[in-house]
């Protein structure tokens, strides 16, 4: 297969700020680098980001000489909202890695932070499903680094590896002596879509059925008013599967009423347990997300932990996310991804969102390009 040419990957078609084979990379000057990030960058020009980058380009390309493979800057997680720092391919291995320039130790929120990364890869980037994933904690204040061995858990992700700049080159020697496997297609990797595991889905299904939608938010409707609210919407999905067209229902109400609670049961009576999820509860209200996903998980550790089960949070939130998502990174993805989006049921939820002139503006601009791609894609 020929390396991978930076010049051949459109940035608005790309996941990454930079893409480039390691080769390329490492004799490029970090000027150019540089330049291509700052270009492709969607965030403010700051000169404390650009000395990151420096210090990540300097080290990269010091300790990446002689490795064959493909590196990635600012790799965007599909719909996850999220960019990992540097993605490398190098083997059969996805190497996640989070630097903290500057830090002098291993903050657990760090760990945290790699090792979610390195999940939302492994649940919802479709190439990543079936690769091993190591996920790698630079902190380039360290003077050693941390003692580790890789150990990975029953979905081939390893648990996080804790190195100094100086150490970062034995890590990536020693992952490649320990894991084995087919070299990754680099180019189907960086252009897969977002596709969630069949086992995240059922974990998120089986998350929600252990939850009272009472204890989620309040609401003034009733119970029964809310069973034939969503029972009607269920309907609705059926008749237009069997006839092949497209649907749109416009739920109503006062604040209160269970609108939102009628989208997320609608959503998670759309996860079937020997399919991909057909169904996605998204919102503009990045608040509500947050509240909703936080409310869901920090119940699912108390419960599991009543039980005598130890989970990390961060593993219980995958599940989550397999359902509730933030609207603005489902256009994202379907802007980068010109294909069909794996769910055939989407519920647009804008419940308590405040309107300004601006954002009604940015609302029909983002109407138009969803028409657009809704027009040129399947429906049932």
């Amino acid at each position: 297969m020929p390396a991978l040419n930076p010049t051949q990957i459109a940035p608005q078609l790309s996941r990454a700020w930079y893409g480039a084979s390691i080769a390329e990379f490492i004799d490029t000057q970090p000027d150019a680098v540089i330049g291509r990030l700052v270009t492709n960058s969607t965030f403010a020009d700051l000169p404390s980001q650009k000395d990151a980058w420096l210090v990540q380009i300097g080290l990269l390309q010091a300790q990446l000489a002689g490795l064959s493979g493909s590196i990635f800057f600012e790799f965007n997680i599909p719909r996850m909202g999220r960019r990992i720092d540097v993605v490398l391919l190098i083997g059969p291995i996805v190497f996640v890695v989070e630097f903290k320039v500057g830090e002098k130790s291993f903050d657990r929120g760090a760990i945290d932070q790699v090792w979610d990364y390195a999940l939302d890869l492994k649940n919802f980037h479709e190439a990543s499903h079936t690769a091993s994933i190591v996920p790698i904690l630079v902190a380039t204040g360290t003077k050693k680094s941390a003692h580790f061995k890789f150990h990975a858990d029953e979905d081939n992700v390893y648990q996080p590896v804790m190195v100094h700049s100086a150490g970062f080159r034995e890590a990536i020697h020693l992952a490649l002596q320990t894991v084995t496997g087919e070299k990754l297609d680099d180019y189907r990797w960086l252009s897969a879509p977002y596709y969630p595991t069949p086992t995240i889905v059922e974990a998120a299904r089986a998350l929600y059925a252990q939850h009272s939608v009472e204890a989620i938010a309040r609401y003034d409707a009733g119970a029964l008013n809310l069973r034939v609210t969503s029972n009607r919407i269920e309907e609705l999905v059926d008749e237009a599967r069997e006839k092949g067209r497209k649907t749109i229902c416009f739920v109503t109400g006062v604040p209160g009423a269970g609108k939102t609670l009628v989208g997320l049961n609608v959503a998670t009576h759309r996860i079937e347990k020997n399919l991909p999820t057909h169904a996605v509860y998204l919102s503009g209200n990045g608040p509500l997300v947050a509240v909703l996903r936080e409310a869901l998980t920090r119940d699912e550790v108390v419960r599991q932990r009543s039980q005598g089960v130890r989970i990390r949070k961060g593993r219980v939130a995958e599940s989550v996310k397999a359902f509730i998502q933030n609207v603005h990174h489902f256009r994202d993805e379907a802007l980068i991804d010109s294909g069909p989006p794996i769910d055939h049921v989407v519920i647009f939820d804008e419940a308590q969102r405040a309107w300004t002139q601006k954002q009604t503006a940015n609302f029909m601009r983002r109407k138009k390009i969803m028409t657009g791609f809704y027009n040129r894609n399947r429906s049932f």
